[in-house]
């Protein structure tokens, strides 16, 4: 049995169980394989329903100018537009050619319920005719007369049109005469306010899977239908414009993104070259990796059952092995949170138990570390008083207690006189002599229960529990007259003090510290070396 208090000859035991190895990596391996194949497979699918559907918008859209451009070359459209008279360069809508021209845009327009309103319009944009009952903006490019001039058609940008709460957009075609010299005339542009609805319909069949959908998507990044339909809050969303970039450089490929309601999908990007829109098709990743999901879910199970039988063999095990290890963990988490009232028994020989003898030898170190620590923290290096930090939090507590009691007591500020003019004179090791001097004589001077700190610089505090102002005053008057009267190896220096007390002079430790202070430059305003006490009123400097 003395062996088996080697880590070494555990570990050869436990070795034995490394013929369960082969198991799970068969198991994860074929995780992996399956995990491969279905994503490969989902990605086909999307690659495929977002071609399909590319093809049809890029179809809708050259069906819908090919329509168009047939309708602006009508008799009807170039011959009326050309004979309507113009006031101050505005065309006038009223007369015969008016009317032939609204009459025969209402013709088409009933027998094309995707133009939610056809109009004719001179060639700066003007509305000449239209088919709704009033002239409305129209929505065109910057750049629609050049467009129309040099490809024949303009697209504008898709907007949510509320009478009608549809999407919608504005297509136009040129409208052309010919010259007698056999040249070509703009004469304007047939536009048409085209419902979007109809390209919702195309990509509802093409949306993947249960809960995909199709969008299509401004090169910005902004939405503007989904195989859902259409809303104004849809084309209000759009993709951060990282995730919008990354998917435009992927186009064409399947991929994993952020889609634009933070969800991850997996999804792909196709461009629809007549409009200059993207198709995007997408799965959430939930959907997608569902089949690999109850694949994972089958290899837990298997890999459960192999731990339940491992589980079983390394009870025994633990018997030997990771109860020490448990102590010795729950005690390292026990010092890791601060607690160091820790100790372990030695029970085990071998490797573990002088582990456990190394660990108990550490915390003890790290309580006699932080036990200086803690002293050096509330410290002053250089006087060994407390620092400003624990005097003001012993103030607190005194003031709590003073308060609850209903006891008074008293602090003392002291400042050196001209110590920088001292300093300056012999020397900062000579400063430092006098300040360690000083703080001896505070210390010397008070009493057991009374707190001492250095305030910062040449400042001291001196914190009276149970002190009036009176028995304060007398107690500052004795500090000053021995440092006064003390012989320095550099020469002499003073002193001068302030006195407060609670609750005469301030119910908190910073009204008390400001009452101290304020009598305290009191004092070195009437030259320095001498004890001013606080008052209701203010410090009172008592007479020379």
């Amino acid at each position: 049995m003395k062996t088996l208090d080697s880590i070494r000859s555990k570990m050869l035991m436990f070795a034995v169980l490394a013929t369960l190895l082969p198991s799970l990596t068969t198991v994860y391996i074929s995780y992996i394989e399956n995990k491969r194949a279905l994503t490969a497979k989902a990605s086909e699918q999307l690659l495929g329903v977002s071609a399909q559907a590319v093809r049809e918008v890029d179809l809708w859209m050259k069906e819908l100018r090919y329509d168009l451009r047939v309708f602006s070359s009508s008799y009807e459209v170039t011959e009326n537009l050309e004979r309507i008279p113009l006031v101050n360069g505005e065309p006038i809508h009223s007369g015969i050619y008016y009317k032939r021209l609204t009459d025969y845009l209402n013709s088409v327009r009933d027998r094309f319920p995707d133009y939610a309103e056809l109009l004719v319009l001179d060639r700066h944009g003007h509305v000449v005719a239209t088919t709704a009952p009033q002239v409305r903006p129209v929505p065109l490019p910057a750049d629609w007369s050049s467009a129309l001039k040099t490809n024949d058609w303009a697209r504008g940008e898709p907007y949510w049109d509320a009478p009608s709460e549809r999407a919608q957009i504005i297509v136009s075609v040129s409208i052309e005469t010919t010259r007698r010299s056999g040249a070509e005339r703009l004469l304007g542009g047939l536009a048409a306010r085209v419902n979007l609805r109809g390209v919702a319909e195309t990509l509802r069949r093409f949306a993947p899977g249960e809960t995909g959908q199709i969008y299509l998507m401004s090169r910005d990044g902004r939405l503007i239908i989904s195989s859902r339909g259409s809303s104004a809050a849809l084309m209000e969303q759009h993709y951060a414009a990282r995730d919008t970039k990354w998917m435009l450089a992927h186009e064409g490929r399947a991929m994993q993104f952020s889609s634009f309601t933070g969800d991850r999908a997996v999804g792909s990007i196709r461009l629809v070259a007549a409009l200059d829109w993207f198709v995007v098709s997408e799965i959430p990743s939930v959907e997608a990796f569902r089949q690999v999901a109850r694949l994972r879910n089958v290899t837990l199970g298997i890999v459960s059952l192999l731990l339940a039988v491992v589980g079983a063999l390394a009870y025994f095990l633990s018997l030997l092995v990771v109860r020490p290890l448990d102590r010795l963990s729950e005690a390292a988490g026990r010092v890791a949170k601060g607690d160091l009232d820790v100790g372990l028994p030695v029970t085990t020989g071998g490797e573990v138990g002088y582990l456990t003898e190394v660990f108990n030898n550490m915390v003890t170190k790290l309580r006699e570390s932080r036990t200086e620590l803690e002293r050096l923290s509330v410290t002053d290096p250089l006087t060994g008083l407390y620092n400003r930090l624990r005097m003001m939090e012993v103030l607190d507590n005194e003031v709590r207690r003073s308060r609850r009691l209903r006891h008074p007591f008293a602090v003392l500020m002291a400042d050196l006189d001209l110590f920088k003019k001292y300093n300056d004179a012999h020397g900062h090791q000579a400063g430092d002599a006098v300040l360690k001097r000083i703080g001896a004589i505070m210390r010397e001077a008070s009493r057991d229960v009374d707190f001492v700190a250095r305030y910062g610089g040449e400042e001291f505090l001196l914190m009276m529990p149970e002190t009036e102002i009176d028995a304060a005053k007398k107690l500052a008057e004795r500090i000053r007259r021995k440092i006064a009267d003390e012989k320095l190896a550099a020469g002499k220096i003073t002193l001068s003090l302030g006195v407060a007390a609670f609750p005469l002079h301030g119910d908190g430790p910073e009204p008390l510290i400001a009452a101290a202070d304020a009598a305290l430059y009191a004092a070195k305003r009437a030259g320095g070396n001498r004890v001013v006490a606080a008052t209701g009123g203010g410090p009172v400097v008592p007479a020379a």
